[in-house]
Protein backbone atom coordinates (compact mmCIF):
# COMPACT_ATOMS: atom_id res chain seq x y z
CA UNK A 1 0.00 0.00 0.00
CA UNK A 2 1.17 2.94 -0.88
CA UNK A 3 2.52 5.79 2.28
CA UNK A 4 0.31 8.74 1.23
CA UNK A 5 1.15 10.69 4.12
CA UNK A 6 4.61 10.86 2.08
CA UNK A 7 3.17 11.66 -1.07
CA UNK A 8 1.08 14.04 0.51
CA UNK A 9 4.13 15.80 1.98
CA UNK A 10 5.86 15.73 -0.64
CA UNK A 11 3.00 17.48 -3.04
CA UNK A 12 2.83 20.08 -0.18
CA UNK A 13 6.33 21.14 -0.19
CA UNK A 14 5.98 22.14 -4.11
CA UNK A 15 9.58 20.05 -4.09
CA UNK A 16 9.38 17.37 -7.35
CA UNK A 17 11.06 13.68 -6.91
CA UNK A 18 13.80 15.00 -8.42
CA UNK A 19 14.47 17.42 -6.72
CA UNK A 20 14.27 15.52 -3.43
CA UNK A 21 16.53 12.73 -4.46
CA UNK A 22 19.41 15.36 -6.01
CA UNK A 23 19.45 16.57 -2.11
CA UNK A 24 19.20 13.42 -0.62
CA UNK A 25 21.78 12.18 -2.66
CA UNK A 26 19.89 9.35 -4.18
CA UNK A 27 18.11 8.58 -7.30
CA UNK A 28 14.41 9.53 -8.46
CA UNK A 29 13.57 5.92 -8.62
CA UNK A 30 14.32 5.05 -5.19
CA UNK A 31 11.78 7.91 -3.73
CA UNK A 32 9.23 6.57 -5.98
CA UNK A 33 9.70 3.36 -3.79
CA UNK A 34 9.67 5.13 -0.89
CA UNK A 35 6.30 6.84 -1.86
CA UNK A 36 5.13 3.36 -3.35
CA UNK A 37 6.04 1.30 -0.12
CA UNK A 38 5.48 -2.04 -1.69
CA UNK A 39 6.34 -4.72 0.98
CA UNK A 40 6.64 -1.51 3.55
CA UNK A 41 9.70 -0.45 2.26
CA UNK A 42 10.59 2.33 3.77
CA UNK A 43 14.11 4.87 3.60
CA UNK A 44 17.11 3.80 5.72
CA UNK A 45 16.99 5.86 9.13
CA UNK A 46 19.40 8.51 8.12
CA UNK A 47 17.44 9.16 4.56
CA UNK A 48 14.10 9.07 7.29
CA UNK A 49 15.56 11.84 9.31
CA UNK A 50 16.95 13.76 6.09
CA UNK A 51 13.60 13.39 4.35
CA UNK A 52 11.94 14.80 7.46
CA UNK A 53 13.95 17.62 7.69
CA UNK A 54 13.45 18.41 3.90
CA UNK A 55 9.87 18.36 3.90
CA UNK A 56 9.93 20.01 7.21
CA UNK A 57 7.36 17.22 9.11
CA UNK A 58 7.81 15.34 12.21
CA UNK A 59 9.13 11.34 11.11
CA UNK A 60 5.49 10.05 12.96
CA UNK A 61 3.70 12.47 10.33
CA UNK A 62 5.17 10.66 7.57
CA UNK A 63 5.38 6.91 8.80
CA UNK A 64 2.20 6.55 11.16
CA UNK A 65 3.86 3.95 13.22
CA UNK A 66 6.81 6.39 14.42
CA UNK A 67 6.98 7.89 17.65
CA UNK A 68 7.06 11.43 17.66
CA UNK A 69 10.39 14.09 17.37
CA UNK A 70 9.59 14.79 21.21
CA UNK A 71 9.26 11.46 22.20
CA UNK A 72 12.50 10.52 20.39
CA UNK A 73 14.30 13.17 22.48
CA UNK A 74 12.37 11.80 25.78
CA UNK A 75 13.58 8.46 25.31
CA UNK A 76 17.40 9.46 24.44
CA UNK A 77 17.23 11.65 27.94
CA UNK A 78 16.36 8.49 28.97
CA UNK A 79 19.34 6.30 27.79
CA UNK A 80 21.78 9.18 28.99
CA UNK A 81 23.13 7.15 32.46
CA UNK A 82 25.93 9.58 32.97
CA UNK A 83 28.19 12.14 31.03
CA UNK A 84 31.33 12.50 32.35
CA UNK A 85 33.62 15.68 31.59
CA UNK A 86 36.58 13.12 30.60
CA UNK A 87 37.54 10.02 30.63
CA UNK A 88 39.59 10.42 33.44
CA UNK A 89 37.64 10.86 36.09
CA UNK A 90 35.36 7.63 35.13
CA UNK A 91 35.17 5.54 37.83
CA UNK A 92 37.95 2.93 37.29
CA UNK A 93 35.74 -0.18 38.18
CA UNK A 94 33.22 0.98 36.02
CA UNK A 95 34.67 -0.48 32.65
CA UNK A 96 35.36 -3.98 34.17
CA UNK A 97 32.12 -3.96 36.12
CA UNK A 98 30.21 -3.97 32.81
CA UNK A 99 32.29 -6.44 30.81
CA UNK A 100 31.85 -8.75 33.68
CA UNK A 101 28.17 -8.40 33.00
CA UNK A 102 28.28 -9.33 29.65
CA UNK A 103 26.75 -12.28 28.13
CA UNK A 104 25.65 -11.24 24.43
CA UNK A 105 28.19 -8.44 23.44
CA UNK A 106 31.40 -7.41 24.25
CA UNK A 107 32.71 -5.55 22.11
CA UNK A 108 36.16 -2.96 22.18
CA UNK A 109 36.50 -0.04 19.16
CA UNK A 110 39.52 2.35 19.68
CA UNK A 111 42.93 3.37 17.96
CA UNK A 112 44.80 1.55 20.40
CA UNK A 113 43.13 1.91 23.98
CA UNK A 114 46.39 1.39 25.69
CA UNK A 115 45.42 1.50 29.71
CA UNK A 116 42.77 -1.47 29.19
CA UNK A 117 45.81 -3.72 27.52
CA UNK A 118 47.70 -3.23 30.73
CA UNK A 119 44.69 -4.21 33.13
CA UNK A 120 45.13 -7.86 34.16
CA UNK A 121 41.23 -8.00 35.28
CA UNK A 122 40.10 -7.32 32.05
CA UNK A 123 42.35 -10.26 30.27
CA UNK A 124 40.82 -11.94 33.10
CA UNK A 125 37.28 -11.22 31.87
CA UNK A 126 37.99 -11.69 28.05
CA UNK A 127 39.35 -15.25 28.92
CA UNK A 128 36.21 -16.13 31.16
CA UNK A 129 33.58 -14.69 28.91
CA UNK A 130 35.24 -16.14 25.73
CA UNK A 131 35.14 -19.76 27.64
CA UNK A 132 31.22 -18.84 28.24
CA UNK A 133 30.21 -18.22 24.99
CA UNK A 134 30.34 -14.44 24.58
CA UNK A 135 31.88 -13.39 21.28
CA UNK A 136 34.87 -10.57 22.67
CA UNK A 137 35.11 -8.43 19.60
CA UNK A 138 38.42 -6.34 20.01
CA UNK A 139 39.10 -3.48 17.16
CA UNK A 140 41.92 -1.18 17.00
CA UNK A 141 43.25 0.66 14.27
CA UNK A 142 45.93 -0.26 11.96
CA UNK A 143 49.21 1.81 12.93
CA UNK A 144 50.08 2.04 9.05
CA UNK A 145 46.86 3.72 8.25
CA UNK A 146 46.35 7.75 7.68
CA UNK A 147 43.28 7.61 9.81
CA UNK A 148 46.51 6.82 13.00
CA UNK A 149 48.93 9.26 11.79
CA UNK A 150 45.87 11.92 11.37
CA UNK A 151 44.95 11.31 15.29
CA UNK A 152 48.39 11.36 16.27
CA UNK A 153 48.72 14.79 14.18
CA UNK A 154 45.49 15.60 16.01
CA UNK A 155 46.23 14.92 19.63
CA UNK A 156 49.78 16.41 19.11
CA UNK A 157 51.70 13.33 19.70
CA UNK A 158 52.82 11.93 16.09
CA UNK A 159 53.98 8.51 15.46
CA UNK A 160 53.49 7.97 19.24
CA UNK A 161 49.86 6.98 18.12
CA UNK A 162 51.07 3.82 16.08
CA UNK A 163 53.52 2.94 18.42
CA UNK A 164 50.88 3.03 21.23
CA UNK A 165 48.97 0.51 19.03
CA UNK A 166 51.53 -1.68 18.54
CA UNK A 167 52.50 -2.10 22.17
CA UNK A 168 49.07 -2.14 22.97
CA UNK A 169 48.77 -5.23 20.55
CA UNK A 170 51.93 -6.63 22.10
CA UNK A 171 50.41 -6.88 25.42
CA UNK A 172 47.50 -8.61 23.92
CA UNK A 173 49.53 -11.24 22.56
CA UNK A 174 48.48 -13.66 25.30
CA UNK A 175 44.85 -13.36 24.15
CA UNK A 176 45.79 -14.07 20.47
CA UNK A 177 44.72 -17.36 19.06
CA UNK A 178 41.98 -18.13 22.10
CA UNK A 179 38.43 -19.27 20.89
CA UNK A 180 36.01 -16.93 20.76
CA UNK A 181 38.38 -14.24 20.94
CA UNK A 182 38.53 -12.04 17.57
CA UNK A 183 41.10 -9.19 16.67
CA UNK A 184 40.59 -6.60 13.44
CA UNK A 185 41.85 -3.30 12.77
CA UNK A 186 40.43 -0.50 11.30
CA UNK A 187 41.18 2.41 9.21
CA UNK A 188 38.64 4.53 9.80
CA UNK A 189 38.40 8.17 11.23
CA UNK A 190 37.13 7.40 14.37
CA UNK A 191 35.22 9.97 16.53
CA UNK A 192 34.48 7.92 19.14
CA UNK A 193 36.40 4.92 21.06
CA UNK A 194 33.65 2.95 21.94
CA UNK A 195 32.83 0.05 24.64
CA UNK A 196 30.05 -1.90 24.82
CA UNK A 197 28.62 -4.81 26.97
CA UNK A 198 25.50 -5.64 26.31
CA UNK A 199 22.82 -2.55 26.46
CA UNK A 200 25.78 -0.56 28.02
CA UNK A 201 27.53 1.26 26.24
CA UNK A 202 30.80 3.86 27.12
CA UNK A 203 31.35 6.47 24.60
CA UNK A 204 34.50 7.90 24.54
CA UNK A 205 34.60 11.49 22.17
CA UNK A 206 37.56 12.28 20.46
CA UNK A 207 38.31 16.00 21.06
CA UNK A 208 40.67 17.75 18.35
CA UNK A 209 43.80 19.07 20.05
CA UNK A 210 43.72 16.82 23.42
CA UNK A 211 44.30 12.82 24.28
CA UNK A 212 41.16 10.66 24.41
CA UNK A 213 41.18 10.49 28.61
CA UNK A 214 40.69 14.31 28.61
CA UNK A 215 37.44 14.17 26.10
CA UNK A 216 34.00 13.41 27.74
CA UNK A 217 32.39 10.01 27.89
CA UNK A 218 29.03 9.35 27.89
CA UNK A 219 27.10 6.29 29.65
CA UNK A 220 24.42 5.10 27.38
CA UNK A 221 21.89 1.87 28.29
CA UNK A 222 19.18 0.98 25.72
CA UNK A 223 15.76 1.80 26.35
CA UNK A 224 12.87 1.32 24.15
CA UNK A 225 12.59 4.12 21.57
CA UNK A 226 15.60 5.47 22.60
CA UNK A 227 18.39 5.91 19.30
CA UNK A 228 21.43 7.25 20.66
CA UNK A 229 22.56 3.98 21.69
CA UNK A 230 21.79 1.89 18.51
CA UNK A 231 23.43 5.22 16.54
CA UNK A 232 26.54 4.10 18.22
CA UNK A 233 25.82 0.41 18.27
CA UNK A 234 25.51 0.37 14.33
CA UNK A 235 28.32 2.47 14.09
CA UNK A 236 30.30 -0.05 16.19
CA UNK A 237 28.86 -2.81 13.17
CA UNK A 238 29.99 -0.65 10.42
CA UNK A 239 34.02 -0.30 11.85
CA UNK A 240 33.80 -4.29 12.49
CA UNK A 241 32.17 -4.77 8.75
CA UNK A 242 34.98 -2.79 7.27
CA UNK A 243 38.22 -4.20 9.65
CA UNK A 244 40.85 -6.75 8.82
CA UNK A 245 41.33 -10.15 11.14
CA UNK A 246 44.70 -10.01 12.04
CA UNK A 247 45.73 -13.43 13.77
CA UNK A 248 48.94 -12.09 15.61
CA UNK A 249 50.32 -9.16 17.42
CA UNK A 250 52.91 -8.91 14.68
CA UNK A 251 51.39 -7.23 11.48
CA UNK A 252 52.56 -8.21 7.97
CA UNK A 253 54.66 -4.57 7.82
CA UNK A 254 56.87 -5.57 10.78
CA UNK A 255 56.58 -9.44 9.31
CA UNK A 256 58.75 -7.98 5.98
CA UNK A 257 60.55 -5.43 7.50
Amino acid sequence: MANERLRGAILASKLTVEQIAERLGTSPRTVERWVEAKDGRRPYRRFQYALANLLQRDLSDLWSDEQTSSATAEAGRAELVTLYPHRAVVPKELWTSLYAKATRHFDLVVYAGFWLSEDPLFFRLIREKAQAGVPVRLVLGDPDSPGVAQRGEDEGIGPAMAGKIRNALANYSPLFGIPGVEFRLHSTTLYNSLYRADDDLLVNGHVYGVGAYLAPVLHLSQVPGGELFSTYAASIERIWEGARTITSPQLESEAAA
